[in-house]
């Protein structure tokens, strides 16, 4: 199977997907709040829609990418610097902003399963920052000589969904008694930024050491 990267590779991806999906966001909130509003399957049907607009990132990034290192591999080259930089950046904001959890109390939004999908869908699919982070974070696990980067891109995207699943299906069954305890534990809350902020960091220096080479 060409298109699975090795064994280093995907523990290294592992890792990080792990601190991205556990670090509240936009979508971690939107399911949280129909969880408590409106119940766990509606929450379900955003988190389908999210995983959705996330498969069809990392199709268009694949894709995308596939292309410039075929038009350009100095091009693509230049995008892993700059995504190391952004990683970098990522890494700051984490600590600076910290992370985003904002949950309210919200009455039955009546919205229809499909709605609801549809909502989880908009809200990854419009979002700029999440095509520029995996723009920046996929290839970092790739290389420009591979023949096989598109299947190994591909991989890599779905992977992250398919490890993102269980950490979301946790968080919609225990949406209430966990938007209670963030609120009440500020302190968990930096301890999981200063980890996004160790392990991207991390990598972004592993790769600015990588292409010095």
């Amino acid at each position: 199977m060409d298109f699975v990267p090795d064994l280093s590779t995907i523990l290294a991806f592992s890792a990080a997907s792990l601190v991205l999906a556990l670090t509240p966001g936009p979508d971690m909130t939107l399911f949280i709040s129909r969880a408590l509003s409106d119940g766990r399957a509606a929450a379900f049907a955003c988190v389908l829609g999210a995983f959705t607009g996330i498969t069809l990132h990392t199709l268009m990034v694949a894709i995308g990418l596939s292309a410039l290192v075929v038009a350009s591999p100095t091009a693509f080259l230049v995008l892993k610097v700059a995504g190391a930089a952004y990683l970098m950046w990522l890494a700051i904001q984490a600590i600076r902003k910290g992370s985003s959890l904002t949950v309210g109390d919200r009455g039955p939004s009546g919205r229809s399963m499909v709605s609801n999908w549809a909502q989880g869908l908009s809200v990854n699919l419009l979002n700029p920052k999440i095509i520029l982070f995996f723009m920046t974070f996929l290839p970092q696990f790739v290389a420009a000589s591979d023949p096989h980067i598109t299947g190994k891109l591909i991989f890599l995207g779905l992977l992250f969904v398919v490890e993102s699943i269980p950490i979301v299906i946790a968080i919609v069954l225990g949406a209430h008694g966990l938007a209670v305890w963030l609120k009440r534990q500020p302190k968990v809350m930096r301890v999981i930024d200063y980890v996004f902020a160790a392990v991207f960091s991390l990598f972004a220096v592993r790769i600015l050491f990588t292409q010095a080479r």
